[in-house]
């Protein structure tokens, strides 16, 4: 299922929207542009069926553990997280979990009655989760012994953010906040304002070297001053133009990816570009994309498009290297990189696993019947996925 526009809404415009929300709940796993778009404007566009291919890779699933409840139909994408050979991962109804990478061995479990929906972030021994409810949950990452706790202004449905003695959250209605990633202390916030209608979900914080860069519903890519919030510089990443607010959804949900000064991001309006960090300015723009993160792979960035359609563009000028549309209305995530791999998962619990120099299959295996929204994470070798149900499975190629 691809992204679909949320009720995050202001007064003037709920009733057209919860009219497309009642459509989404007839409709099933179509867009708002599906309804418009197929040969009939009464049915929504059919996910393509899967092509059969020869396997090129091998793919060993390693482990599988539940995390708890998850996010069901809240659209908040809610992945793992990993570092210093250890998962994370929060669900809605089962607190944050930490497991063993290689072998999916639970150490340890922080119970809660929070619906833990953004999250969780990691870094400098914290693990951060956020709530539906605006809750902020700072643990040890050794032991999960809770550090503190705080309050932002929204909910909280993206990972926080921690480094350089911060821990930062985007919440659901634009801000984002700073704390003190020991006490918990609020230092800052900064906020923007949303567009009337904007797809379901936030960009994650991104920390550069005394910057914060941070992507808005509106379209940009914002660039902050760490030590206070001060906005620095802001950059288009989409044009929310058009008649109609659906026309306008530009959303810049997927964390912007850096690549020594290079700043990658990708809007709702299928656009991706190339953003110098220091100064803001766009160095290249490609009309494809979507709103969630880029991957970078070498020469070359990799982003899903609203359709479904994977592409791969030249880090350099943004050039097209290939398109796998393949995967067309499938609801694919935001692709990972494994290997000599892009990998992205998919509304039916797939997993594809794409050649980086030709788009073409090179293996595939289904996680389980629950849908995947979270972008999969890499480190080590071994790819982690999280479907809406909480459940986590692991894989390494090869073997």
């Amino acid at each position: 299922m691809t992204n679909v526009p949320s009720l995050r809404a202001r007064p003037a415009v709920r009733a057209a929207v919860l009219l497309f929300a009642v459509a989404f709940a007839l409709g099933g796993c179509s867009t708002v542009k599906g309804w418009f778009g197929g040969k009939k404007k009464d049915e929504p566009l059919a996910p393509a069926a899967l092509v059969e291919f020869a396997p090129s890779a091998t793919v060993t699933r390693l482990w599988t553990a539940d995390a708890g409840k998850g996010e069901g139909r809240l659209g908040a994408r809610q992945g793992p997280a990993i570092a210093d050979g250890r998962v994370y991962a929060a669900a809605v109804h089962g607190g944050v979990h930490a497991f063993d990478l290689q072998t999916g061995k639970e150490i340890w479990r922080y119970e809660s009655k929070l619906p833990l929906s953004g999250g969780p972030g990691v870094g400098d021994g914290l693990v951060v989760a956020g709530s539906l409810e605006g809750d902020v949950v700072a643990l040890d990452a050794a032991t999960g012994a809770e550090k503190w706790k705080a309050k932002v202004t929204n909910e909280v449905i993206a990972a926080p953010t921690i480094g350089q003695g911060m821990v930062l959250v985007h919440s659901n209605d634009g801000r984002v906040t700073a704390f003190d990633a020991a006490s918990g202390e609020r230092r800052w916030f900064w906020n923007r304002d949303m567009p009337n209608l904007t797809v379901r979900g936030d960009s994650g914080v991104l920390l550069g070297p005394g910057y914060v860069f941070v992507g808005n519903a509106d379209g940009t890519l914002t660039a902050l001053s760490l030590a206070d919030g001060r906005q620095v510089w802001d950059a288009t990443v989409g044009e929310a133009e058009g008649r109609t607010e659906l026309e306008r959804m530009a959303d810049v949900d997927g964390t912007p990816t850096l690549d020594g000064t290079t700043l990658f991001a990708s809007s709702y309006k299928r656009q991706t570009v190339a953003v110098e960090g220091p100064s803001g300015r766009v160095l290249w723009q490609h009309d494809a994309g979507g709103s969630g993160r880029v991957a970078v792979a070498g020469d070359r960035v990799i982003v899903s498009d609203p359709a479904g359609v994977v592409w791969t563009l030249d880090k350099n000028s943004g050039g097209a290297f290939w398109q796998q549309d393949k995967l067309k209305n499938r609801g694919v995530t935001a692709p990972a990189v494994q290997g000599d791999y892009a990998v992205v998962g998919d509304a039916d619990g797939y997993l594809h696993w794409l050649k980086l120099d030709t788009g073409d299959f090179a293996a595939r295996t289904r996680v389980g019947h629950d849908a995947l929204r979270a972008t999969p994470v890499v480190a080590d070798g071994v790819l982690v996925a999280q479907d809406v149900d909480g459940d986590l499975s692991a894989w390494r190629l090869g073997r």
